[in-house]
């Protein structure tokens, strides 16, 4: 198949559509991209949401990058494609896309909901303005689509019943790259139990639990924590966890280097967070941790015990103490963290390479669109254009 990945997406910033293209590659299959990330970080969008008079530089800036877009979709209106792959954060990108490609499948990764993450960040009800504002993005994009990628069960489960039948579950999955990070470590030498957290600090990551329990484990020469990133909650957990001197704060690690990092540590940590958004993810750092051959301690919620299985050590959402626990004891237990890091890096091995990841969302539109899958693609009618309606320019600003 021929697919084209479309969007403002930006796989530094957020790896999970680059884990979906490079498993198509990786399964045989043609990918080009029609690429414009956009310019804005996650902090930057929380605050539009908290702040909306903020609502015109998003728009400003995702006018720039449509223009971008629809420029490159022209140059390359007479290579026909089979699908196109909208990546994450596409709520927008993917009525641009319906525009743009009227007769092509419309493959969504809708990895996560406008109104899920307002109300997990405490930024909107269900019933205000702002969460209706959310929940319209979210149904519009829905509708856009024709296959809709969610992670859990629970996000499919979570799809309103115009989109149900639509919907495909491809795991988050981990790079190449954080693969050939585990290989490259080798073999630790003795010493302390180095653990490591990646986060932007969302009430989603928990880490006043974690800086509880990093508190707790002030004098404990055993252990040694990297904390990597910033973000809402990061101020509140350097403060819990202050006492504790074997800590070392980074602000943030490029994604080049971030494997490398995570793969020379023993243990990497989950999520720990109370909120109903947390008990139905699997976050990406479980996966990329599990690749780069870390031991994995995470919270225990449906989800995560499924993905898992025996190769994690679980703990209850929002415990500190329980958190505090498990660390003491893989400090204690070097058989016990041999044997959970050789499970993870099976797991990660068996289910969350990228070709395998991507499988259901091929298998899904082989099975709705057979032609797609074993007929070459077809032209596009003679003189089309792609073109971008009012509807959509509206949806833009």
């Amino acid at each position: 198949m021929r697919w084209l990945a479309f969007g403002t997406y930006d796989v530094r910033r957020h790896p999970r559509v680059g884990v979906l293209i490079e498993g198509l590659r990786d399964s045989g299959d043609d990918v080009v991209e029609v690429n414009a990330p956009l310019p804005l970080d996650t902090a930057a969008r929380v605050a539009m949401l908290k702040q909306p008079w903020r609502l015109p530089v998003l728009a400003w800036k995702l006018a720039a990058c449509w223009t971008s877009l629809i420029r490159q979709a022209r140059r390359r209106r007479d290579e026909p494609v089979d699908a196109v792959l909208v990546g994450y954060l596409g709520h927008f990108d993917v009525r641009l896309a319906r525009r743009l490609f009227r007769r092509t499948p419309i493959v969504l990764d809708h990895l996560i909901s406008a109104a899920g993450t307002a109300r997990d960040r405490g930024l909107a009800d269900g019933g205000g303005i702002k969460g209706r504002l959310m929940r319209a993005i979210d149904d519009g994009a829905l509708r856009s689509a024709d296959l809709i990628v969610v992670d859990t069960a629970e996000h499919l489960a979570a799809l309103p019943a115009n989109a149900a039948d639509r919907g495909v579950i491809a795991p988050v999955g981990a790079g190449a790259e954080w693969y050939a990070a585990a290989r490259s470590a080798g073999e630790r030498a003795d010493g302390p139990l180095r653990v490591i957290f990646v986060g932007l600090f969302t009430p989603l990551h928990g880490t006043t639990t974690l800086g509880a329990a990093l508190a707790q484990l002030t004098g404990d020469e055993r252990i040694e924590i990297t904390m990597v990133g910033t973000g809402q909650d990061h101020a509140g957990c350097r403060t819990l966890a202050a006492a504790n001197p074997r800590i070392t704060w980074i602000d943030w690690v490029t994604g080049g280097e971030l494997p490398a990092l995570v793969a020379g540590h023993d243990v990497s940590l989950g999520i720990f967070g109370t909120t109903a958004k947390a008990r139905n993810v699997v976050p990406t750092k479980v996966f990329q941790g599990a690749a780069a051959g870390c031991a994995i301690v995470t919270s225990d919620t449906p989800p995560q015990r499924q993905l898992l299985g025996d190769a994690a050590l679980f703990v209850p959402p929002g415990d500190a103490d329980a958190l505090a626990d498990a660390l003491r004891e893989l400090a204690a237990d070097p058989a016990r963290l041999a044997q959970l890091k050789t499970a993870a890096a099976a797991r990660a091995a068996e289910r969350f390479a990228p070709a395998t990841v991507v499988a259901p969302v091929r298998d899904r539109l082989a099975a709705s669109s057979p032609a797609a899958a074993a007929a070459p693609p077809t032209a596009p009618p003679p003189g089309a254009e792609p073109s971008v309606s009012p509807e959509a320019r509206t949806s833009a600003r």
